[in-house]
């Protein structure tokens, strides 16, 4: 039998949450695994935690609309298993209200952004969602999407969505909104202001002035960190939820028990009390989102391609190799430690063996593959800003340079149409003939959409990276890890 309200209730669950009694207050969009598993607990337990009940999610998907036909035949309930040390018994959310496709239903977007209901918008769209040029660090007016959506057309990216419900909005009169990007991206609410502005301002003039006005006076974008690891769910997940509820689930997602969400309070109108579900508040996301990005997300990306290099499928595997695990705990120790303010609060230490525990939970099963896809946006967050801090002070960024020489070799060796990356193609027009690490290394070093002139022309850095890579290319898992532990 199908997991619904019905089905449920007849299994004797009981939800946290009297669902007649929980109205929309939060458009989502972005629906996938990780919002499942983070927003949408941390939303119940927040509703569960005070009472107020008026904070119910309308979830957009983007690209597709199969999480819909997932929940929508289930009352848009669904289950949280988690796996490793510390799991809490499995957990059916009931905090979403609405399941809306945004490529099928823009208009329902526009109007559920635009309703006086709703006071937040959150996303998870990931990098590639934001449309963003990254040589300007702005919306990239070119992209084919954004000047449909900018023409008039039904909206269909989330940024289109989110300034079509905007107008919408101001025009009706509907109240303040804040809009909340949980995606792992620097100065993430930032950036969406940006982002958002620039595509008002590319409206003809009559749109543009009084909307870009009504937002100064309406519209917040706090800046957040999010953390939780959420492998996309395998059939054996399903199956082994479906025995213990009694009920299939095909929406059911894995995550691990750790899951943080921090949070700046920059809030047009009122939010739910996050803060009594675990919640962080504080004015330095910064801190904890640099520590996140360079400790764990750098770290993360050090093994999968290292682990692709070896053989290693998943994170889990990877980072039981010793020499493996060694490069991690050198790469956050050696490289990125002395580079980091960290906020207060954050034991450097500690952070760093929560990291690599994480990691070894071997029920993710995270696999490397997954991680190292779309490595040219994210190398730059994760690693560069390591890079350049070590060469300011004189030091040099040899675990750093390890893990841009793994992706570089990845690059390298995995035929364009197999390599999951937006840059795939450029990537690819920039390698030479000869793929050896003197030819690789300074080709893809002089891609300016990855790596700055600055940081190109330093030959200290290349020597690293040309070091690595033949290590890499030559000499396998023995040899390298001979590198890492004795060299």
């Amino acid at each position: 039998m199908r997991l619904n309200g019905e089905s449920l209730t007849g299994q004797g669950y009981a939800l946290p949450l009297d669902r007649s009694s929980v109205e929309p207050g939060i458009v989502h969009l972005g629906l996938g695994a990780f919002a499942r598993a983070h927003t949408a607990v941390y939303t119940e337990r927040a509703m569960q935690a005070t009472g107020d009940h008026s904070w119910g999610i309308v979830g957009v998907t983007q690209r597709s609309d199969a999480v819909v036909q997932q929940l929508a035949p289930q009352d848009c309930l669904f289950s949280v298993a988690e796996r490793g040390e510390g799991a809490a018994p499995l957990h059916v959310v009931s905090s979403i209200v609405e399941a809306v496709s945004g490529r099928d239903q823009p208009g329902v977007v526009v109007q559920r952004i635009a309703s006086p209901a709703t006071s937040i918008i959150t996303l998870t769209i990931t990098e590639k969602g934001y449309r963003m040029d990254p040589r300007t660090d702005s919306l990239n007016v070119a992209d084919e999407q954004v000047q449909a959506d900018l023409a008039g057309g039904p909206p269909r990216t989330a940024i289109g969505q989110i300034v079509r419900g905007l107008q919408e909005r101001s025009r009706l009169g509907s109240g303040p909104i804040t809009v909340v990007s949980c995606d792992n991206l620097p100065a993430n609410g930032e950036l969406t202001q940006r982002l958002v502005r620039a595509f008002a301002a590319a409206l003809p003039d009559a749109e543009s002035a009084p909307l870009l006005a009504w937002m100064d006076g309406n519209v917040t974008f706090p800046n957040t960190m999010v953390d939780r690891m959420v492998p996309a769910t395998a059939a054996g997940d399903l199956a082994a939820v479906e025995h213990e509820l009694g009920l299939r689930d095909k929406a059911a997602v894995v995550a691990e028990p750790f899951m943080q969400w921090v949070l700046e309070d920059n809030f047009a109108g009122p939010r739910p009390r996050w803060e009594d579900a675990g919640a962080l508040f504080t004015s330095d996301v910064a801190g904890w989102e640099a520590a996140k990005l360079r400790l764990l997300n750098a770290s993360h990306s050090l093994l999968a391609y290292l682990g692709l290099a070896t053989g290693k499928t998943t994170i889990a595997d990877a980072v039981a190799e010793d020499a493996l695990r060694a490069a991690c705990e050198r790469m956050m120790f050696d490289d990125v430690l002395p580079t980091l303010q960290l906020p207060p609060g954050l034991d450097g230490e500690t952070y760093c063996k929560q990291v690599l525990s994480r990691f070894a939970n071997p029920a993710l099963g995270h696999t490397t593959a997954k991680v190292a896809s779309d490595g040219s946006q994210k190398i730059g967050l994760r690693l560069l800003s390591t890079v350049h801090g070590n060469l300011d002070a004189g030091r040099s960024p040899k675990w750093a340079a390890l893990a841009v020489a793994a992706w570089m070799r990845f690059v390298a060796v995995t035929p364009v149409e197999e390599l999951n990356d937006p840059l795939a193609a450029d990537l690819h027009a920039a390698l030479p003939s000869l793929r050896t690490a003197s030819e690789v290394v300074p080709a893809l070093l002089g891609v300016r959409s990855v790596f700055d002139a600055e940081l190109a022309a330093h030959s200290g850095f290349a020597s690293l990276l040309e070091h690595w890579y033949s290590v890499i290319d030559h000499h396998g898992l023995e040899g390298l890890g001979n590198e890492i532990l004795h060299g």
